[in-house]
């Protein structure tokens, strides 16, 4: 069987892709006709369309591709604030629907953005007071240290979820984007 992801021929009788493991039975819940990858153009096309949409669900080529987008208009410094107003909700937008496209609720990019400032601030912090205090602060730089690792491991944590294969098949956040004609 070919898998309608990788295009990797499979055994009859597999139920997932040996090489990118997405699911090869199609019990009714993943339609037959794979809509075609989406391109760069059309990402950023679609981040703009859906600028204020929170529902439904996005792939990670529309998600990747926009962001590469994002990065790329804001290197430019003169319109780094301008390109980060005008892309703030687009990304929130494309980000809750990535996540829901894994399943997940959108509010999880909030409880991240939270737990990641809170980390970074506390390292950031620590760091400062060690630095400024008098030696002997050994408490204050350990703190330092386990804030930086927990931040670190709370960005891979999210990236992961990200960069994840969505579900197949509807789920409860609309019908797959792979299969549904895009509007």
């Amino acid at each position: 069987m070919k898998c309608p992801t990788c295009r990797t021929e499979n055994k009859l009788d597999a139920q997932f892709c040996g090489i990118c493991g997405t699911a090869l039975s199609c019990k009714g819940e993943v339609g037959d006709i794979r809509q075609s990858r989406v391109g760069f153009g059309e990402a950023i096309g679609l981040g703009f369309k859906n600028y204020f949409k929170f529902s439904a669900r996005a792939t990670r080529a529309e998600y990747w591709w926009f962001m590469l987008f994002y990065v790329l208009v804001s290197l430019v410094p003169v319109l780094n604030w301008f390109v980060w107003i005008v892309f703030l909700i687009p990304t929130i937008s494309l980000t809750t629907r990535r996540l829901h496209d894994i399943g997940k609720t959108g509010w999880w990019q909030l409880w991240y953005t939270l737990i990641a400032s809170a980390l970074w601030g506390t390292a950031s912090v620590a760091l400062f007071v060690g630095f400024v205090s008098a030696a002997g602060m050994v408490r204050i730089f350990v703190l330092a240290g386990v804030a930086l690792v927990a931040a670190i491991a709370s960005a891979i944590w999210f990236l992961v979820w990200l960069a994840r294969q969505g579900d197949a098949g509807p789920n409860k956040y609309g019908p797959d984007p792979r299969t549904t004609p895009r509007a």
